[in-house]
């Protein structure tokens, strides 16, 4: 109860902004889930038949993706963050809408690219946004509405797959997408850019307004100070398009750059996409026939409500019980879920020598579904929540554009390969096999987390950079002065 006490406290527009940027995610995890629906029917259509083929037409958009977020820092500064969500929005139906009318398999792969496009700014420049517009003390939990939003399009793209399964219109199935993506344009026609961003452009009356909208409690003028400070520091970035990256990659920043690139990279190569994306086709593989529309989609749908439970429990932990603990706890679950699904199809499948028609029974058939299902609660409490927290607050003001951009590209990368892979690996090596690797990687990310993850919790945005330049640890003073305001307010 007390994030929602944090919550009702805020000022009406800080909830507005961070509502308003967060919904976005319903068109990124709309798309996300909509193409698993769809694959079986554009193959039929197209002439698709192996299963590299398959993994190919489910990746096209990922190509976009990493394109929009090597550009969505670049675009967001230059732009604005208000006025770039606007344009993914709009761009996001005009694409879907494109990809419902494809009538081969080249212009359905032209729109999906560039939809692509729309998807890979819009993960770069949202959580920005939200880090920039956000209260600190509800800060983590505002970063986390993203993961909300993207879990619910998840949910409306199966059950939309479901409702139009018995006809078979894939092309209703991605064109739909744009009517969230109208609605949604219009809702961030009515939100302010963000107080950093007008300091950046010398707007400094325009930032100490929206500022002191937006977190009444803080001093403005005190908050514009340590802006200035930071952008101070940006001078040199300014002038070269590569002073950015040159900083990136020397000290204080390399190892926040390095930490961005691991942890976005094992964001996604742990699999959560593969269960997104091929659900239908996993649940198949524990033996359900393709004309059980209502298990084939209704699961998936199913899946990732307990996924959704889970990061509303995120977003009310993350900024009281840390981002480490919450992140970890995450991943210690997908670890748990990856033995359960190994156990499942090495036992429940053991003698059945062809992995493309493997058929689980009885209570192997429940332990499969509850190991989508721990994996799913797994990644959206830990992972899908805290991408958005780290993309968000780990570079200061003049990198955070290119820092976001980096992680995300190396989140997209994976993504790809995971998408390109999934299908071939669970038909060569079986459901056993396949998680087998999945929970490897989960393992070495709990590691990684274990080592290099900052706790970020309370802290003002401007001073996160404070933990960079002291080689990855807070200043000791800053702690102490910490722990006695935190026995104070105990």
């Amino acid at each position: 109860m007390g994030i929602l006490k944090d919550i009702r406290q805020s000022s009406r527009l800080a909830i507005l902004v961070a509502v308003a940027a967060a919904t976005v995610g319903i068109i990124y995890g709309y798309d996300s889930s909509n193409i698993g629906g769809a694959l079986d029917f554009i193959s039929k259509d197209f002439g698709i038949a192996s299963e590299t083929e398959k993994g190919l037409l489910t990746s096209y958009v990922i190509f976009g993706e990493i394109a929009g977020a090597l550009a969505g820092g670049a675009l967001a500064n230059r732009l604005g963050r208000q006025r770039v969500m606007v344009i993914v929005a709009a761009a996001f139906s005009l694409f879907s809408l494109a990809s419902g009318l494809a009538w081969d398999v080249p212009s359905l792969a032209i729109a999906r690219v560039l939809l692509g496009i729309a998807i890979g700014v819009s993960i770069v420049v949202v959580p920005m946004f939200v880090a920039e517009s956000s209260p600190t003390k509800i800060r983590g939990a505002l970063l986390v509405m993203y993961q909300v939003a993207t879990v619910t399009g998840i949910i409306f793209g199966y059950l939309v797959a479901w409702a139009l399964a018995p006809t078979g219109n894939w092309r209703l199935m991605l064109g739909a997408a744009a009517i969230p993506g109208v609605v949604i344009t219009l809702l961030l026609l009515k939100v302010p850019d963000t107080p950093r961003w007008y300091m950046m452009r010398g707007r400094r009356t325009e930032a100490a307004a929206v500022l002191a909208q937006i977190d009444p409690f803080v001093d403005p003028h005190a908050e514009l100070e340590s802006m200035e400070q930071d952008l101070a520091t940006a001078h040199a970035t300014r002038r070269s398009p590569l002073a950015g990256v040159k900083e990136m990659l020397r000290k204080p920043y390399a190892r926040a750059t390095f930490f961005v690139v691991v942890l976005g990279f094992f964001v996604q190569i742990t699999g959560i996409n593969a269960i997104v994306y091929y659900s239908p086709q996993i649940i198949k593989a524990m033996g359900f026939a393709d004309g059980d529309h209502m298990a084939i989609f209704g699961l998936p749908a199913l899946v990732q409500v307990a996924g959704l439970i889970a990061v509303f429990v995120s977003m009310g932990l993350v900024d009281r019980m840390g981002r480490r603990p919450v992140l970890l706890t995450g991943i210690g679950i997908m670890i748990a879920a990856g033995a359960l699904m190994v156990y499942t199809f090495g036992v429940g499948a053991a003698g059945q020598t062809d992995p493309t028609k493997i058929s689980l029974s009885g209570g192997f058939v429940l332990l499969g579904f509850l190991g989508l299902v721990l994996f799913n609660v797994g990644f959206t409490f830990g992972f899908g929540a805290l991408v958005w927290v780290y993309a968000g607050e780990t570079f200061p003001s003049h990198l955070r554009g290119l820092g976001s951009s980096t992680m995300l590209t190396s989140d997209l990368v994976a993504n790809y390969i995971i998408g390109v892979a999934f299908l071939p690996m669970l038909h060569v090596f079986g459901g056993g096999g396949t998680f087998a690797v999945l929970a490897g990687f989960a393992v070495l990310a709990f590691l990684f987390v274990l080592k290099f993850a900052p706790e970020t919790k309370g802290r003002p945005l401007d001073d996160i950079r404070l933990y960079w330049e002291n080689g990855g640890r807070w200043p000791a003073e800053d702690d102490a002065t910490r722990t006695a305001t935190d026995k104070a307010a105990g």
